[in-house]
């Protein structure tokens, strides 16, 4: 990679001179060039396969309808703005010395482009599902994006992700190969987390990745050098082999196929089963790495393509020409991940050297994820039970350009190379409380070591969503229990929906008209609301019951055992590019070097158990009970967080019963005395939210309406 930067920096300074430069335009201007190779330009084809109505109509916009479509484009190799992109060298070229791809969309438009505001708004889709599809008979708030005249695009970035339903979004990018046509190969690694006893498990393994299209064997033979197959109880425990002979490369169940099975390069059979009291780890070597960076060129390009262009290369009319001046690009988890990777990588500048985003929405997004690596699979987890080890966690955290971190010994953020161009954007990154406790979120905030509060750049916001986990529902019918699986009833009551609404319209009035947003919202060393896990201090929540399939079932009494996932600086081998999460790892498992990140987490309050920083919604302000952000996996000898799971414990309805019980925190009658205090309580609560630009007024209006028909006491 490296090398191909110097290779291709003299021809570049060649382009700038004033001979070169007119010939390039002269050959630009008639459409030609490809004979000198360097005056190509990529091109992209537009191909629209439906055209629907939306039901409904929006205020003054009117009608919206959808299009769906596929974009044909091309990344240009010898461009040094996608000289990033791991194996691009490697990758089969058309005769126009390109590198194709094909990307899906969908878009939300207005029918009538005049009532449109200039708003495009990009939601990178999660594994290739659409997450935020407005739905506003569903949730009437989502019909604020169709009242304000947003264009709403979705397009795949991920390329991995089969097309096995038409609403699943797919970029197919292409496979690197060696110079001579035959398949790279090189070391993998994937876990098994089984949920119950299973007798084979499919690749390419991981909690989160279990659909998307795997990276086959070089060969189906277990017993060579680089293949092997582990099992621990828990992620810190000893590895324990599994015999070659143990396990094949097969598909199996245990009636009319049993072990060994059916050979296939698609999953493990294993003899006796899976176990789900283990954690496996497979190590082998793959063939056919896919060219997954060529996903972020692809994003860059589709974004541009609709933003500024006229046509596409056969003519075609862009539908949404001269149409959009602003573009705001949001993501949530792992989709989140991949767009501050995005930003990171700098494919935040165009071909042509503007932006892509003017505005970008990191949502519940502490890391980066793993698409420009050797083998990349983009849709890991971070949990001490999900990928604890596997890549999107060498990348810095820290946004600024300058970020020093002192653990790795290595300069510069998130922002580096977009500040090198000036081209980075207003950005939003919004944290639950998930994100500190089980995927590292603190070192955003702080330096590496823990000791000091960190500053971040004038362009960017921080917020974090108190008390919150990091599925964004909430609400006393959210929480469910199963004491088997988690110790404590799981979910919070506390959610960030209403919130993120209200910050996507600042970010909006950021972008476009220049209004300062909301400043960050975030816990802090220095005033003791950002702490190390031990030194958190619950009250006493005792006598609590759930009922679980009708039947009250007893609530353990709130035992706070510290535990949260850490943060080890890690060695994939000499060819892994760890600040870039790019390159090529010979290393796995990857060896811990012996030096772990601070890890810090939210402090909370004495009396309700609920945190103290950040931006406290109506649901914290107000509360029923403790939302938690964490909970213990209820399986003996497992010792883990549930996965991105809160949990909540209620309060008393009355003095007398928490007096009785011995429970520490207020009850309901001790907070509102009656009905008509909790209701101007929350009424108070959403006004000076809304107030400060933290809440809509129609979702403020909509959380005293159901606070009213919501009793909770005489």
């Amino acid at each position: 990679m490296h090398t191909f930067l110097t290779r291709v920096a003299a021809p570049s300074r060649l382009l700038r001179s004033a001979p070169w430069l007119a010939v390039a335009a002269l050959l630009s201007a008639c459409g030609g060039g490809d004979s000198l190779g360097t005056a190509a330009k990529p091109q992209m084809r537009l191909s629209i396969t439906t055209t629907e109505d939306v039901p409904g109509t929006w205020g003054s916009v009117g009608a919206y309808e959808k299009v769906t479509g596929t974009l044909h484009g091309e990344v240009d190799p010898a461009d040094p703005k996608n000289a990033v992109i791991q194996d691009l060298q490697l990758a089969p070229v058309n005769a126009r010395g390109m590198v194709e791809y094909s990307t899906d969309f969908v878009m939300l438009k207005p029918k009538n482009l005049s009532k449109a505001s200039g708003v495009l708004r990009y939601d990178a889709p999660n594994r290739g599902n659409i997450l935020t599809m407005p739905n506003p008979t569903a949730t009437p708030g989502d019909a604020l994006y169709f009242e304000r005249g947003y264009v709403l695009l979705y397009s795949a970035w991920q390329g991995d992700v089969p097309k096995s339903t038409p609403a699943r979004l797919t970029v197919t990018v292409p496979v690197a190969k060696n110079k001579d046509g035959s398949s790279i190969t090189g070391p993998y690694r994937t876990e098994f987390v089984p949920t119950v006893a299973v007798p084979s498990m499919s690749l390419p393994g991981g909690v989160f990745n279990g659909t998307m299209i795997p990276y086959e064997p070089a060969s189906l033979d277990n017993t060579q050098a680089g293949y092997s197959l582990t099992r621990r109880r828990n992620e810190t425990d000893p590895r324990d082999p599994v015999p070659a002979s143990d396990w094949k490369f097969s598909a199996c169940d245990n009636a009319a196929n049993p072990f060994p099975g059916t050979a296939s390069a698609t999953s493990v059979c294993l003899k006796g089963g899976f176990d789900p009291q283990y954690l496996y780890e497979l190590v082998y070597v793959a063939k056919d790495p896919k060219v997954m960076g060529v996903g972020l060129a692809a994003l860059r390009d589709t974004v541009s393509f609709f933003r500024n262009a006229a046509a596409d290369a056969d003519g075609k009319a862009n539908p949404l020409a001269g149409r959009i001046q602003y573009t705001i690009g949001q993501g949530t988890s792992q989709s989140g991940n991949a767009m501050k990777t995005f930003l990171h990588l700098g494919f935040n500048q165009r071909l042509d050297g503007g932006k892509v985003f003017d505005g970008v929405f990191a949502h519940v997004a502490a890391r980066q994820t793993n698409i420009n690596t050797r083998f990349a699979v983009p849709g890991g987890g971070g949990g001490l039970r999900t990928d604890h080890t596997a890549f999107g966690q060498t990348a810095p955290r820290g946004l600024d350009k300058e970020y020093m971190d002192d653990v790795s010994g290595r300069q510069g953020g998130v922002m580096k190379r977009c500040a090198a161009t000036d081209t980075c954007p207003k950005f939003f990154l919004g944290l639950s409380g998930t994100e500190f406790w089980q995927l590292q979120g603190s070192p955003v905030l702080t330096d590496a070591l823990g000791t000091r509060d960190i500053a971040q750049p004038a362009n960017a916001r921080i917020y974090y969503y108190a008390s919150t986990q990091h599925g964004g529902s909430g609400g006393t019918a959210s929480i469910s229990y199963a004491p088997t699986r988690n110790v404590y009833p799981a979910g919070t009551v506390v959610h960030f929906n209403d919130t993120f609404r209200a910050l996507f319209v600042a970010l909006e009035d950021w972008v476009m008209r220049g209004t300062e947003p909301p400043a960050s919202q975030v816990p802090k060393l220095a005033d003791g609301t950002l702490v190390k896990p031990s030194q958190l201090v619950f009250p006493a929540m005792k006598g609590l019951t759930w009922n679980v399939a009708g039947t009250p079932t007893a609530i353990p009494e709130f035992n706070y055992l510290a535990r949260y996932n850490g943060f080890s600086l890690l060695d994939f081998g000499p060819q892994y590019v760890p600040q870039d999460e790019s390159g090529i790892a010979t290393v796995l498992p990857p060896r811990a070097l012996g030096k772990d990140y601070a890890i810090l987490v939210p402090q909370v309050d004495g009396q309700t158990g609920l945190t103290r920083a950040g931006i406290r919604s109506v649901e914290a302000r107000v509360p029923l009970g403790t939302s938690m952000e964490f909970n213990y996996v209820a399986t003996p000898g497992i010792i883990d967080l549930s996965n991105l799971a809160g949990s909540y414990i209620p309060f008393h309805k009355t003095r007398a019963a928490r007096v009785a019980a011995g429970d520490a925190r207020p009850s309901l009658e001790e907070l509102y005395v009656d009905q008509a205090g909790y209701v101007a309580a929350v009424t108070q609560a959403a006004g000076d939210l809304v107030r400060e630009r933290l809440l809509l007024r129609s979702d403020a209006d909509a959380i005293v309406a159901k606070a009213k028909a919501t009793v909770i006491l005489p």
